[in-house]
């Protein structure tokens, strides 16, 4: 059984997979209303009022709802859907700890190795603001919340409505495009956004989310886009932070320079030219094949006696 047919390990009703999405993804749906319903200014202020908090303090607030949210996600596929958490993770007989190692290095690898590239260059907008304490702090948030964040992220977008959407259309295109999308969508209250420009960052967030469908149906589970997505949101908040993010920490380094609607460097080129090889890469390493019909093909229920739903 493939990535997507996992879902045929559990109940399937639409009422279950409407509810299950609706309280999950309530977040997502919120910070999205909240951005078309408020006006520029309005989301500058509330901005504002949160600058006056200790930039931990903040982190912690806005990662603590990802642990009852994954909690939460995790209880209704196992008692509602009744099926395990292995199915919603991998195709695997069990999960690929090594996988995810794998993808994290090689994300955080590339994150450092060009930042050191580019302060090498030019480092005039680039302040150095190490402090022990401030970072030991973040550093143990950031790893103990970050892999909830990342984990609903990955196993709501990536795992759960991947599965079910791709059981109710019976094909895979449909599911990674839609995903993709409503995970760029989920981050249009991002700062970022605001400052760069929408369209801009769409192409990014969309382009990241296509980066990680692509690795999960390739790769038939969810543990390279789950090391993936953790190395770059550790990176981000550990290594350099700015006044614009999401992830505004006490990071080692923060980035005081204005931010340039549509940047070439940080949109196009990671999504065009970056991604690609990450994909060139991984795919050397795992042997994926027959691309056409993991990315395209229909989605059929396996004869039952290739599966068992949890009683």
């Amino acid at each position: 059984m493939n990535y997507i047919q996992q879902a045929y390990k559990g109940q399937r009703e639409i009422w279950m997979f409407i509810l299950t999405t609706i309280f999950v993804a309530g977040i997502f749906l919120g910070n999205f209303v909240v951005y078309l319903t408020s006006e520029p200014g309005e989301l500058d202020a509330a901005m504002d009022l949160f600058k006056n908090w200790p930039s931990s303090v903040f982190l912690l607030v806005n990662l603590l709802p990802f642990v009852f949210l994954l909690g939460l996600l995790f209880l209704l596929v196992k008692y509602v859907h009744q099926r395990s958490i292995l199915s919603l993770t991998t195709s695997r007989p069990k999960v690929d700890y090594k996988r995810i190692l794998f993808s994290f290095l090689m994300i955080t690898i590339y994150t450092v190795v060009t930042f050191l590239i580019m302060y090498s260059i030019d480092s005039s907008e680039i302040v150095f603001q190490f402090n022990a304490v401030k970072f030991a702090i973040l550093f143990i948030i950031s790893i103990i919340l970050f892999p909830f964040q990342i984990g609903l992220e990955e196993y709501l977008f990536r795992g759960y409505l991947m599965q079910h959407v791709g059981v109710l259309v019976k094909n895979k295109w449909f599911p990674l495009i839609l995903t993709s999308v409503l995970f760029g969508v989920a981050h249009a209250a991002n700062p970022e956004v605001g400052a760069i420009g929408f369209w801009q960052m769409m192409i990014f967030y969309v382009g990241t989310g296509l980066l990680l469908g692509i690795m999960t149906l390739m790769d038939e589970g969810l543990e390279l886009a789950l090391g993936f997505h953790l190395g770059n949101n550790l990176i981000a908040s550990l290594l350099v932070t700015a006044d614009w993010t999401a992830l505004q920490t006490d990071a080692i380094f923060k980035d005081t320079s204005e931010p340039v609607a549509g940047t070439v460097s940080e949109i196009l080129i990671p999504v065009l030219v970056i991604y690609p090889l990450m994909l060139l890469i991984l795919s050397k390493r795992y042997g994926w094949k027959n691309w056409n019909d993991k990315l395209l093909g229909k989605v059929e229920e396996p004869p039952k006696e290739d599966y068992k739903i949890i009683e």
